[in-house]
């Protein structure tokens, strides 16, 4: 059984004043898997931005349905829906937003905070992850007391303390240099190797090599697929990027 199912979504926006509208989905379906890695790509403007958001739930779609575990997303109350994203969804955004007034640890207990967990449990939960993630040590200090790099591990720890059936990121290595960035596509394939779904947006063939799998969005549906299968991450590479290639000049088939 699928984790997620994506059926038939559309989003549509109004204009301001009514007078246009702006189709941002017309017509996405896919499922991921559990324990699948995927990443979505497309031009500014095709839509994958918007898709995130009603992965996540901060957008409604205009028709269509998303559903996680076999439960219908739209069924969910809009006073629930705060409880179900930190039941469910881990989320990893490319400028980290952890506060700078909570220790990195607080930062990482916040949503079991909000849940109402005890103490003893969010100790229980951070030790090894803290391990995994190589954090131990600066767990006490601020965000603004540590690296880019640093901070992204951070905020991996706070998605991946709830347990969460997905963790969603949007342009995770965005802010982060090279070498951050390759530290933390190598820990996303850590935790992904580990049993953890992974949906990922990013403009970085990079960070899209890294995934197992990759989806094209274009004028709002998901125009090709590519499956590592056995490809290594630099064949991988090429093939996302002669898929970008047909993308950008307009092409209709990629082989």
């Amino acid at each position: 059984m699928a984790l997620l199912e994506v059926k038939n979504v559309k989003k549509i926006y109004t204009t301001r004043f009514g007078g246009n509208k702006v189709e941002a989905l017309r017509d996405v379906n896919f499922s991921v898997e559990p324990g699948e890695y995927v990443a979505i790509m497309g031009e500014s403007g095709s839509g994958k931005s918007t898709l995130l958001n009603i992965l996540a739930q901060l957008d409604r779609p205009t028709s269509g349905k998303v559903i996680l575990k076999g439960r219908d997303l739209s069924t969910i109350k809009e006073k629930e829906m705060s409880a179900f994203r930190r039941q469910n969804l881990g989320f990893v955004f490319q400028d980290f937003h952890l506060l700078d007034t909570f220790t990195l640890k607080d930062n990482i207990f916040l949503p079991l905070v909000l849940s109402g967990r005890r103490y003893e449990e969010m100790e229980q939960r951070l030790a090894p992850i803290a391990r995994h993630l190589g954090i131990e040590k600066i767990l006490e200090k601020y965000p603004y007391e540590v690296s880019g790099g640093q901070k992204q591990r951070v905020a991996v720890a706070r998605a991946l303390i709830i347990k969460p059936q997905i963790i969603l990121a949007d342009e995770p290595t965005g802010a982060l240099d090279s070498k951050a960035a390759q530290e933390l596509l190598r820990l996303f394939s850590s935790v992904n190797h580990d049993g953890q779904t992974i949906l990922m947006v990013t403009h970085s063939v990079k960070a899209a090599s890294s995934a197992n799998r990759v989806m094209f969005i274009k004028d709002g549906e998901v125009f090709h697929q590519l499956y590592r299968g056995n490809l290594t991450d630099e064949q991988m590479y090429q093939k996302i990027s002669d898929t970008l290639t047909v993308l950008e000049a307009g092409g209709e088939h990629v082989e």
